[in-house]
C-alpha cells in the first residue's frame, strides 16, 4: 500500500502520484490495469496528443473531443489530457447529427478520439475537421501510434490547477446544450470533497455505469477514485439487467446513478437474492424518495441522494437527521430560495405527515447562492449564458427548491420545469414524484403545453411495461387519491409509452416531448372536465379536433 499523499491542486499531479501504485486502478470485463498502468497509458496518449498538436494544429488549443462508450481509452484520455495540459470535450452520442457537429465546432475540438462506429457517423457531418484529426481506437493502427509514444510519465510544463481540463456539455433536457468549463483545480477540489462527503476510500470498487462524457461519472466517481486510489470498473453503457451481475463480477462497493436509471433498475423482476451483493452505497440525483427507499430495501445498500450541477458548487451539506427526500441543509446562510422575478426569499414549505409539500406555489423558488460565483468557471464561448447564471452578484443555480420548517433543503426540478397554469407556477418535479408512485409507472415526465384557450396546461408522459394494458380508469382514481397533487397539477393530457426519449446520461428529453405534444404514435389520453379526472383515449380525429380548438380561439400559432 502506498503512503498517503498530500492534497494536490491539480489532476495531473494527483495522477502522477499513482506512478508505482500496483493496486488495480481500472477494470473491465476483459482486462485489468494497475494504477501504475493507468498512468503510463495516459502518458502515452499525452505524448501522442502533444505530437499531433505540434504537427497538425500548433496554433490551436488542444481540445480533444471524445466520442466513446465507457471503455478504457476514455479513462486513459482523461489522464492523458491532464498530463498534457489538454482539454477533454465529452461528446454525447445520443445527440442528433446536426447538434453533434455543432458541439464539435462550438468547443473548438482540434482532435477527435472515437471508434469505428463513431467514425462512420462523424465523417459525414459538417464539423470542419479533416480525417487526419481523428483517432479511431479500434483501428489496428491506433495501438501502434500509442505504443510509439510510450515513455516515462511526465507533466507538461506550465500545467497547474488553472489549466482547463474539461468541457462538459449540459444535458440539454429542456433547451440547448452549453459547454461547462472545469479546470484541473476545480476537479481536484471536487474529488477531495466528494471523497470526504461520501466516504470514498482506497478499498472501494467503484462501478461506473453512467457515461463518462457527463459530470456525474467524472466528478462523483472517477475523480474521487483517483484521489483515494480506489478501483474504477467500467460498464460500456448502463443496463438495468446487467447491473447486478456486473456488481457481483467486480465486487463493486460504490456506484453512481440518475433518477431514470434508478427507475429502470427497480423495474427489473425482483429476486430473493437481490441483497446478496457487495454494494455499500451509491450517489446520484433525482431519484424519488420512494425509489430510494425501495433500492435500500431490495439491494441492502445506502444511497446518498445529492444535488449538484456541472457548473456550480455545493449548496447543501449532509445531515444525518435529514428526512427522506431532503438534500441536507443549505451549505451556508446565503443559500436561499427566492422568487426569480422579485428576488424575494420564499416562505418555508409546509409538509404533511408523509413529507409531502402542501404549499408548493408559495414555497418553491430558485436556489440561489448570494455569496456569488466562487466555484462557477463559466461556459465556453457563451457570455450570454454566463450573465444568466451570475446576476446581481448572486449565483443563480437554474434549479428549483424549497426549505421546510426545520431548515432542510429539497430539490424541486429545473427552472424550465415551471408550468404556469391559470397564472400560477406549478413544479413539474412535484407532479412527477406523484406519477412515479403508481406501481405500473417506470418513469415519468411532466411538462407544459399550450392550452387551446389561454396559457398552458399540464401534460405528462409515463413509461410503462405494456401500454396496451394500461388502466386509464384506475390511474385516474390513483391521482384523485393523492392529497399532495393540487388541482392544477393533475395532467390534462397523458401520454403512455413503452420508452421515453432520453439523453445519453439517462435523463428524459422533455424538449422532445413538449415539441411532439399529442402528435405522437403513442396512446394519449385527455381529461377535459372538472372534479375527479376522467381520461379518454384520443383518436386521430380527436387530435385534429384539439388542433382546431386553437384556431377557434385565435391561438393557431401555438399548434
Amino acid at each position: 500500500m502506498t503512503a498517503p499523499t498530500p492534497r494536490r491542486t491539480d489532476i495531473a499531479t494527483m495522477l502522477f502520484d499513482r506512478v508505482g501504485d500496483t493496486r488495480p486502478g481500472l477494470r473491465t470485463r476483459e482486462r485489468d490495469w494497475t494504477w501504475d498502468d493507468v498512468v503510463r497509458e495516459s502518458a502515452a496518449r499525452a505524448a501522442l496528443a502533444t505530437a499531433l498538436q505540434d504537427s497538425l494544429f500548433p496554433d490551436e488549443p488542444c481540445h480533444i473531443g471524445v466520442l466513446l462508450d465507457n471503455v478504457a481509452d476514455f479513462v486513459f484520455w482523461l489522464g492523458g489530457a491532464a498530463l498534457a495540459g489538454a482539454t477533454v470535450v465529452g461528446l454525447n452520442p445520443t445527440r442528433g447529427s446536426a447538434d453533434l457537429a455543432a458541439d464539435i465546432r462550438h468547443a473548438d475540438c482540434a482532435l477527435i478520439v472515437t471508434d469505428r462506429r463513431g467514425w462512420d457517423r462523424l465523417r459525414e457531418l459538417a464539423h470542419g475537421l479533416p480525417a487526419e484529426r481523428f483517432l479511431v481506437v479500434d483501428d489496428p493502427g491506433y495501438q501502434r501510434r500509442v505504443d510509439a509514444h510510450r515513455a516515462d510519465p511526465v507533466i507538461a510544463p506550465g500545467v497547474d490547477g488553472t489549466r482547463l481540463m474539461l468541457l462538459l456539455f449540459t444535458s440539454g433536457t429542456t433547451g440547448a446544450s452549453k459547454a461547462v468549463r472545469c479546470s484541473q483545480g476545480r476537479l481536484a477540489r471536487i474529488a477531495y470533497a466528494a471523497a470526504e462527503k461520501y466516504g470514498h476510500h482506497r478499498g472501494d470498487i467503484d462501478y461506473c455505469c453512467m457515461p463518462l462524457f457527463h459530470g456525474n461519472a467524472i466528478m462523483a466517481l472517477w475523480a474521487p477514485a483517483l484521489a483515494v486510489g480506489a478501483t474504477v470498473c467500467l460498464a460500456p453503457t448502463f443496463s438495468a439487467s446487467r447491473f447486478l451481475p456486473d456488481v457481483r463480477f467486480f465486487g463493486a462497493t460504490f456506484f453512481t446513478y440518475v433518477g431514470k436509471a434508478m427507475a429502470y433498475l427497480l423495474s427489473t423482476p425482483q429476486r430473493d437474492d437481490d441483497a446478496v451483493n457487495t454494494l455499500t452505497r451509491g450517489f446520484g440525483t433525482e431519484a424519488s424518495p420512494e425509489d430510494q427507499q425501495e433500492f435500500r430495501r431490495r439491494f441492502g445498500a445506502e444511497l446518498f441522494e445529492g444535488y449538484g450541477s456541472s457548473e456550480g458548487g455545493a449548496v447543501a451539506v449532509a445531515d444525518p437527521a435529514a428526512p427522506p427526500g431532503a438534500l441536507g441543509r443549505p451549505a451556508h446562510a446565503d443559500v436561499v430560495i427566492v422568487d426569480p422575478e422579485t428576488m424575494v426569499e420564499r416562505p418555508r414549505a409546509l409538509l404533511d405527515s408523509q413529507g409531502r409539500i402542501r404549499n408548493p406555489d408559495e414555497a418553491i423558488g430558485e436556489i440561489v447562492d448570494r455569496r456569488g460565483a466562487r466555484d462557477f468557471e463559466g461556459y465556453y464561448r457563451n457570455d450570454t449564458a454566463d450573465a444568466e447564471r451570475v446576476r446581481n452578484g448572486w449565483y443563480w443555480s437554474g434549479d428549483l427548491g424549497y426549505v421546510d420548517g426545520d431548515g432542510f433543503l429539497y430539490f424541486a426540478g429545473r427552472r424550465g420545469d415551471w408550468i404556469r397554469v391559470d397564472g400560477e407556477n406549478t413544479s413539474a418535479v412535484t407532479i412527477e414524484r406523484v406519477l412515479r408512485r403508481h406501481p405500473a409507472v417506470i418513469t415519468a415526465a411532466a411538462y407544459g403545453v399550450p392550452d387551446p384557450r389561454s396559457g398552458d396546461q399540464v401534460m405528462a408522459a409515463i413509461e410503462v411495461t405494456d401500454p396496451a394494458v394500461f388502466d386509464a380508469v384506475g390511474f385516474a382514481a390513483f391521482l384523485a387519491d393523492q392529497d399532495d397533487l393540487g388541482r392544477k397539477g393533475v395532467p390534462r393530457l397523458l401520454r403512455v409509452t413503452a420508452e421515453l426519449p432520453a439523453t445519453g446520461s439517462n435523463k428524459v428529453l422533455k424538449r422532445d416531448l413538449q415539441a411532439q405534444r399529442w402528435h405522437t404514435g403513442d396512446s394519449v389520453y385527455r381529461w377535459t372536465g372538472r372534479g375527479c379526472p376522467e381520461y379518454r383515449l384520443m383518436s386521430d380525429t380527436d387530435r385534429l379536433d384539439l388542433d382546431a380548438e386553437f384556431a377557434t380561439h385565435g391561438r393557431q400559432h401555438h399548434v
